[in-house]
């Protein structure tokens, strides 16, 4: 699993050029998800996304969280943060999950991030063309991955990935 963390002022998202959802203050997360990925992914990477001290605070030291500043949050699928670029100028999304494996771990997400914010969590559509605007507040963008998770756990010294 992937994401991209940006802070922002506002973010809105228009699904196949009808509807649109919209958020004020809080966080745009764009999400990739691959086959490998898990539950346990989802939880650290939701725990993350609404702990991460990126709100600035009374001294304007960034020290404050999503859950700090009771903000809003936007999830997007994005299995294009899945690209392998590192061979030719095409990238390659083999390692994208498909929709079987990918909507349920996406689903589960959002009624997480929902459950713990205790607000409704403004979403994309899965598999949907979508176009994303977004007042990028700082700018203060992050990306974090599935790897730092599983290298935590997974790894011991010596062991290669499992």
């Amino acid at each position: 699993m992937r994401v991209v963390i940006q802070r922002v002022s506002k973010a809105q998202v228009t699904i196949e050029q009808e509807r649109s959802e919209h958020i004020a203050q809080g966080i745009l997360v764009l999400l990739g998800i691959e086959m490998a990925d898990g539950d346990a992914d989802v939880d650290w990477l939701v725990n993350k996304v609404l702990n991460l001290r990126i709100f600035d605070d009374e001294a304007g030291v960034m020290n404050k969280s999503l859950l700090d500043i009771k903000g809003e949050l936007m999830v997007v699928s994005q299995f294009t943060l899945m690209a392998a670029t590192k061979k030719g100028n095409r990238p390659s999304y083999i390692r994208a999950a498909n929709h079987q494996h990918a909507v349920p771990l996406y689903e589960s997400f959002v009624k997480k991030a929902q459950a713990l914010l205790e607000t409704r969590v403004a979403t994309g559509s899965f598999g949907a063309m979508m176009k994303v605007s977004l007042d990028n507040d700082g700018p203060v963008t992050a990306g974090h991955s599935h790897n730092n998770f599983r290298r935590n756990v997974c790894f011991t010294q010596g062991d290669e990935a499992h």
